[in-house]
C-alpha cells in the first residue's frame, strides 16, 4: 500500500535530487529517507529512482507517481482540514427531526444557541411523530430525533439500540370549553369526563388516550381526531368536546376559549432526544444534544 508519507519523501527527493538534500528539507536523517524510499518501491513493485552520478533520477514509474502525488497530497490536505473543521465545530451539519410541539418549544431555543456558538454548523429540521421519527433515525435520514413515549408504555425496549438523552417529563393537561361545568376547577379526574365527546390527537396520543380512559373505567367517544394541536384547541374552544394534551403542546398554542385542568392521576410522557451510538461521538451532534438539554432545563 502506498502511504502519504512515502509520497511526500518521493517528491522531496525528486525536487532536491538526492537523499541527503531531501532529508535536510524534511528535517529527518538520510538513512530514514533511504529506508522509506525502499519501502515505497516495494509497495509499487518497481524501481522509482536510479542513481545518476551524485544525483537521483526518476524512472518512468517514478515520474508517473510524482505526477499523481501532487493531487493526492493536496486532496489529503483538504480532507484533513475539512475533518478538523468539523471536529472543531467550524463546519458540519446535523439533520434534526422533531414532533410538532417539540419543534415549537424546545427546538428554537436549542438551534438559536447552536447558531450563536457554532455558526459554521448547518442544522436542518423536519417534523415527524414517533415512531416514524425513530424509523428515520435508524434508516439514516436524520442524525437526531426528538421523540416521546408514555409512562408504562409496553414497548420499553423500543430504544435499546439507541443513545437516549432524557430532556423532560411532560404531563398531560385536560382541556374543556370555558363554559364547561368543570371550567375553573383546577384539576379533573379522567372518570369525570366519561360522558364527554372527545377530540383526540396524533395516532400514538390517540392510542394512549384510549388506554388511559379504559384504565379509568370507560371508553372515550372520539368525535374528532386531528394531528394539529391548534385544531384540537379550536375544537374544544368551540364547545365540540374535551381533550387532553401534553403541556408542551399547550405551551405552543394560543389556548383561546378553553380552560386547562390538571389531570388526576397524573399522566406523563417522557420526552427524549435519540441518536445512534456512532453519531453520538460526532462533535456537532453532541453539541446539538447538549443544547436540547439546556433548552429543556430552561
Amino acid at each position: 500500500m502506498i502511504e502519504a508519507r512515502h509520497l511526500r519523501i518521493l517528491r522531496a527527493v525528486a525536487g532536491t535530487g538526492s537523499f541527503s538534500a531531501a532529508a535536510r528539507e524534511l528535517g529527518c536523517t538520510q538513512p530514514a529517507v533511504s529506508q522509506q524510499m525502499k519501502a515505497l518501491e516495494q509497495s509499487a513493485g518497481t524501481p522509482l529512482l536510479v542513481r545518476a552520478g551524485r544525483e537521483m533520477r526518476l524512472t518512468q514509474a517514478g515520474e508517473a507517481l510524482v505526477r499523481h502525488a501532487a493531487g493526492i497530497l493536496a486532496g489529503l490536505t483538504a480532507a484533513e482540514e475539512e475533518v478538523a473543521a468539523i471536529a472543531g465545530l467550524r463546519a458540519g451539519r446535523v439533520r434534526l427531526v422533531s414532533f410538532p410541539s417539540g419543534s415549537s418549544t424546545l427546538v428554537p431555543t436549542a438551534l438559536a444557541a447552536m447558531r450563536a456558538e457554532h455558526p459554521g454548523t448547518r442544522i436542518s429540521l423536519v417534523e415527524a411523530e414517533p415512531p416514524r421519527s425513530v424509523e428515520m433515525l435508524r434508516e439514516g435520514d436524520c442524525d437526531v430525533a426528538l421523540a416521546f413515549r408514555y409512562a408504562g408504555a409496553s414497548a420499553v425496549a423500543e430504544w435499546d439500540d439507541l443513545v437516549v438523552t432524557p430532556l423532560l417529563t411532560d404531563r398531560l393537561v385536560g382541556l374543556v370549553p370555558e363554559g364547561h361545568r368543570l371550567a375553573g376547577a383546577g384539576r379533573v379526574g379522567m372518570a369525570e369526563l366519561a360522558d364527554e365527546p372527545w377530540i383526540a390527537g396524533c395516532p400514538r396520543c390517540r392510542r394512549h388516550l384510549v388506554e388511559v380512559c379504559e384504565g379509568a373505567g370507560f371508553t372515550p367517544r372520539i368525535d374528532f381526531a386531528t394531528d394539529d394541536y391548534p385544531a384540537v384547541v379550536g375544537l374544544v374552544g368551540a364547545g365540540l368536546g374535551v381533550a387532553v394534551l401534553p403541556e408542551l403542546a399547550v405551551e405552543s398554542v394560543r389556548a383561546k376559549g378553553v380552560s386547562a385542568l390538571a389531570v388526576e392521576p397524573a399522566v406523563e410522557r417522557e420526552v427524549v432526544a435519540l441518536t445512534l451510538p456512532d453519531l453520538a461521538r460526532v462533535p456537532a451532534v453532541a453539541a446539538t444534544l447538549g443544547e436540547l438539554v439546556r433548552a429543556a432545563a430552561g
